[in-house]
C-alpha cells in the first residue's frame, strides 16, 4: 500500500473554503473566517458560575437589545428547559464557551440554572404490584 502523495500548491492556487463561524461548512468558492472562542465568549477573566452538562437552563425574560447573537440565541432555546449539553450542541459551541455566557447571563438574571430532576433508581413495589394485578385482570 502506498502513501497518499501530496498536492502542491501554487501561490495563486485557491485554498479550501474554512468552515463556517456556526459550525456548517462554507459553500464551495466562498472563504469565511472562523470566529475566535474568546471573542464570542468577552474576557471570561472572572468566576465561572457552577455549571455542568447536566443542568438545566431556563430563560426568565427575552433577550435585551443589547445582548450579543450567541446570549440571544441562547435565550430564545431557553424558553422550555435544556441542558448545557443540549445548548453547545445546537448552537454548535464548546461547553466552556457556552458556560462563560451562561455565566454572564446568570449574573444578569435573564437565566435561572437548576439541577436535573434525578429518578428514583428503584421502583416502589406497591406500585409495581398494582400495576400487575391490572394486567392480570386484563
Amino acid at each position: 500500500m502506498t502513501p497518499p502523495q501530496r498536492q502542491r500548491r501554487s501561490p495563486g492556487s485557491a485554498r479550501p473554503a474554512a468552515p463556517a463561524p456556526g459550525g456548517a461548512p462554507a459553500k464551495e468558492g466562498e472563504v469565511r473566517n472562523p470566529e475566535r472562542l474568546f471573542v464570542i465568549g468577552g474576557e471570561g477573566g472572572g468566576e465561572r458560575a457552577d455549571i455542568d452538562l447536566v443542568t438545566l437552563i431556563v430563560a426568565r425574560a427575552d433577550p435585551p437589545v443589547s445582548a450579543a447573537p450567541e446570549q440571544a440565541a441562547l435565550l430564545r432555546l431557553c424558553a422550555a428547559p435544556l441542558s448545557v449539553a443540549e445548548l453547545s450542541a445546537y448552537l454548535s459551541l464548546p461547553f466552556s464557551v457556552v458556560t462563560v455566557l451562561l455565566t454572564d447571563l446568570l449574573a444578569s438574571e435573564l437565566v435561572q440554572a437548576r439541577a436535573p430532576i434525578v429518578r428514583q433508581k428503584v421502583a416502589d413495589r406497591n406500585l409495581l404490584e398494582a400495576v400487575m394485578h391490572g394486567l392480570q385482570k386484563l
